[in-house]
Parts: C-alpha cells; structure tokens; sequence
C-alpha cells in the first residue's frame, strides 16, 4: 500500500483528520489500520492553542488512538526555538497551548500591561481583544521582536473557514511595520521536530493546504499527501506551482496503491 514506502507519516489534523468538530470520514479506521502494520505518525500542526494533550484527547474522542508524545505543535517548536537563543520576557496573544510551551522551556509570559517586553509571540486566540492586540503593537514599537507560532489566516471549521492565528498577526504588522519571525510550517524548524519525535527518516507530509503542509514538504525535499477534506481545492492546485506528490480524496488513499 502507499504508506508502506515511508518510514513515518507527519500528519496535519484540521482537514485532515476532522474539521472542526465533525471527524473526517473513515479517517479513524485508515489510523488503526496503519498502525496495525506498524507504522508510525505523528500528529504536526500549527495550531498554537492547545497543548499535546489537548490534541490527543480531542483525536481520542474521534475515535484516533494518539499519544501526546506523538503530538507537535507549532507552539513546542516556537517555545523550542526560543529556548534555544535564551529565552526572555514575552507578552503573548495565544491561548493555552503556547502559554504553556514558553513557561516549561524557561520564558517568562507577563500579564497585565507591561511596559516593555523582550518578544511578542502570537498563536490562535479564540479570545483576544481589541485590548491586548493593542497591548502588543505597543510593545513592539517599542523594541520587542515579534515572533508568530504560524501565520495561517484561517482555518477550516464548521460552517467554513475560520480566521487564523495569521489574521491575529496581521493586525500587529499592519499597525506597526515590523517584519515577523514564522517558526511553523511551511517553515523547516517543525518539520524537523516532527521528524525527530517519529524517530523516522523518510517521512510523508500528509496535509490539506498547499502553502504550509505541501510547501513545507517540498522545501525540504520530502514527498507529500495533499488531502481535498480542508482547504485546497483541485481548482487551486491546477493554478498552483506547488506540486504535492500525491493528489487524494481522503487519508483512506495511505491504505491503497502508490501508483493508484
């Protein structure tokens, strides 16, 4: 079968997996199924706002059996990263997920209205207002760097899409000029993280958007599983100079033949 060519398989979730709150049909058995015969995914997104354990619960009540150690958020990759240079004082327009990643790699989140600040970091906030956006235009017109979990403008969700971490973004760069640091996809950084968690080294990116999943992928040379349950359109794609390796209705296609 198809995913018998590959060592892991990095899979999205939103359009993927489910979307929204609805799962994507035969989505659960095509995962038991690649599981039986071994293989081995992990659950990539760039969706800041939930921790890894909040992503395998909400695929466990799918019916996905996911650990949270199979699980990278674009939040650990960004928390990770920023670890990794020192760390620092970060205002943060997020949501649980990124909050927490910062505060077990070191950095420190402030609340309130500070004054000044090392990093604005950005994720999906369900919850953000007019309050704290301001907040962190400030802060960024005065010094601090500006660093962004993903910048996805939307999402798919019930009823269509939904705006993403990146339109929360906009509003920040609009407002004061500043050029952001991306650390998810289709940036290399959690790719790479995936990679490392799966413990793999011929992976397929399994995804449903064409400017992260699939062009993520092919910066880095690995094959790629465009998905048509999320964003992407066959429409797009035949207008698009991203070319995903393989072209599919749903994730059941990883049960069939390659050259199907």
């Amino acid at each position: 079968m198809l995913a018998d060519g590959y060592d892991c398989l990095l899979f999205d979730l939103d359009g993927v997996l489910y979307r929204g709150d609805e799962v994507v049909p035969g989505a659960p058995e095509t995962l038991e199924e690649l599981r039986r015969v071994g293989a081995r995914p992990v659950f990539l997104t760039n969706n800041s706002s939930r921790t890894p354990e909040q992503v395998a619960d909400k695929l466990r009540g799918f019916g996905i059996m996911a650990d949270p150690r199979e699980v990278v958020t674009s939040a650990l990759a960004t928390a990770e990263l920023l670890a990794q240079r020192g760390g620092g004082r970060a205002f943060v327009v997020g949501q649980d997920g990124v909050r927490r990643a910062l505060a077990h790699a070191g950095i420190e989140v402030l609340g309130g209205e500070p004054a000044q600040a090392d990093l604005v970091v950005v994720g999906f906030d369900r919850h953000v207002t007019y309050e704290r956006l301001k907040i962190a235009c400030l802060l960024v017109q005065r010094g601090a760097r500006l660093v962004a979990t993903n910048a996805d403008a939307s999402f798919p969700a019930a009823g269509g899409l939904w705006p993403g971490a990146g339109a929360l973004l906009a509003v920040i760069t609009t407002t004061t000029g500043a050029e952001p640091e991306i650390v998810g996809k289709p940036f290399a950084h959690v790719f790479e993280a995936a990679l490392r968690r799966s413990g793999g080294e011929r992976p397929l990116v399994v995804g449903d958007r064409l400017d992260t999943d699939i062009e993520g992928a092919a910066r880095l040379g690995w094959d790629s599983m465009l998905v048509l349950t999320g964003v992407a359109t066959r429409g797009e794609l035949e207008t698009s100079e991203r070319r995903p390796t393989f072209v599919v209705d749903d994730v059941r296609a990883l049960l069939g033949r390659a050259d199907a």
